[in-house]
């Protein structure tokens, strides 16, 4: 008799399970992110010119969480059980935004502005604080319950599918919720949903309850922290790793930060057009995560990194040279797949890098150091975009140059520099865990 696979596409039922917790998680934050952002515009800024600066501080908020929780969350996750730690952080997140739901139900005049915006960052502040602790403990799950460079390939391809599908369903949810059935309403679909997303991580039952957990007396939290600090160091293949991402993220942070721009300064389209680049980005990625695994499989984690990095660089070089927008869609939407693959394929690399008592504290390196990179990214192209580059104009080869396509350009470049540092610095075998440096 023959044994069929529970699922093929989900790779076995604990990951199946796990993975549609994600889902309904990820669509209801989506929701909620877009209806705050609409409310604090739309009601509580309304036609004030500090409007965009009150809309700043919700990113300002998750930033200041990825930041300052992150680095520490990560020596926790080691310590604690990865299921219990899920779930205790979706009653958390549950429980945070109905709290503000209730106060929601209060007229908006209740409350002075200050008290509304600081309490919409508070709220963003704790959601993304507990998501440092919920994204590593998943990560250490998916370590015990998938194994080989193919699958957690794969596995981590469906979760960046999940993720931009989510990114296209749900912001199109949130603008009618918010207007026909109020804030209040629009809030309890994302409470909802970390109630569903704790039943269903529960229900999987004894398949997912695995994490380490050391008898005995443990070192302090500082003493573990810089443990793992030393461990991240010591680890040549880690530190090349975060390199090449922080290259990469600082391409596609100016990407992010431009494209608006591009749009109507260099392809000549309207503002309203910008959807369109968005749906690229999202098709795009969501074709290069779900194809992640298959080509890993085929060619490894080390070549469809370096590959895609340099695939990724090149089109997108080719999309800062287009002046349509059909051009630009289809380039933007061809260097989006490459990049969005080797994306899933450093997830493979980072979890064999390290050993399980090590990987809270790896993620908590580079989840912060990321998301700084992109930051830092972002702040430069809008200064050299607006300031130091805003009259820049140049034809060279009967090329003409402006200021957003030499530095989207640039960012093409810094994405070929990354794929070649990720060529010679990867091993091309598989990673062993590195050694504990507490155990010689």
């Amino acid at each position: 008799m023959t044994t069929v696979r529970p699922s093929r596409f989900l790779i076995n039922r604990e990951y199946a399970r796990l993975w549609c917790g994600q889902a309904v998680s990820m669509v209801g934050d989506y929701v909620f992110s877009t209806t705050l952002v609409l409310w604090v515009a739309t009601v509580l800024a309304k036609d004030q010119p500090w409007g965009p600066a009150a809309v700043s501080g919700i990113l300002l908020s998750v930033s200041a969480a990825v930041l300052g929780v992150g680095p520490v969350a990560g020596v926790f996750v080691d310590r604690w059980n990865a299921l219990r730690t899920m779930l205790g952080t979706e009653v958390i997140r549950g429980g945070t935004v109905m709290l503000l739901a209730l106060l929601s139900l209060l007229p908006t005049d209740a409350l002075p502005v200050w008290l509304w915006l600081g309490l919409i960052y508070v709220v963003v502040f704790v959601l993304h604080a507990n998501a440092q602790f919920f994204a590593p403990a998943r990560m250490s799950i998916i370590r015990d319950i998938v194994t080989g460079q193919a699958d957690r390939a794969r596995a981590a391809g469906i979760a960046q599918a999940t993720a931009g599908t989510a990114a296209i369903v749900g912001p199109p949810l949130a603008a009618p919720l918010l207007i026909t059935a109020g804030l209040p309403w629009a809030l309890l679909v994302n409470a909802a949903s970390y109630a569903v997303s704790y039943v269903i991580i529960r229900s999987t039952g004894p398949g997912l309850n695995v994490g380490h957990e050391e008898a005995g007396p443990r070192p302090g939290v500082r003493a573990e922290f810089v443990a793992g600090l030393r461990f991240f160091r010591g680890s040549q293949f880690l530190v090349a790793l975060l390199t090449i991402v922080v290259i990469g993220q600082m391409g596609t942070g100016a990407l992010n930060t431009l494209n608006v721009f591009f749009l109507t300064d260099n392809l000549g389209a309207p503002s309203e057009s910008y959807g369109y680049l968005g749906t690229a980005i999202g098709v795009g990625a969501i074709l290069g995560a779900l194809a992640a695994g298959s080509v890993v499989a085929r060619i490894g984690a080390w070549a469809t990194t370096w590959v895609g990095l340099v695939a990724g660089g090149v089109l997108l070089f080719a999309y800062s040279r287009q002046t349509t927008l059909t051009g630009g869609m289809i380039l933007l939407f061809l260097s989006i797949v490459p990049i969005t693959a080797l994306n899933t394929a450093i997830s493979p690399l980072m979890l064999a890098a390290a050993p399980r008592e090590y990987t809270g504290r790896v993620m908590a390196v580079f989840q912060p150091v990321t998301q700084l990179a992109s930051m830092l990214a972002a702040v430069a192209s809008g200064w050299l975009a607006s300031s130091a580059l805003r009259d820049f104009a140049a034809t060279v080869g009967g090329m003409r140059l402006g200021p957003i396509d030499v530095i989207l350009a640039v960012a093409a470049g810094l994405i070929v520099l990354a794929g070649l540092y990720a060529r010679a610095m990867l091993p091309r075998s598989e990673v062993q865990p590195a050694t504990d440096p507490r155990r010689g």
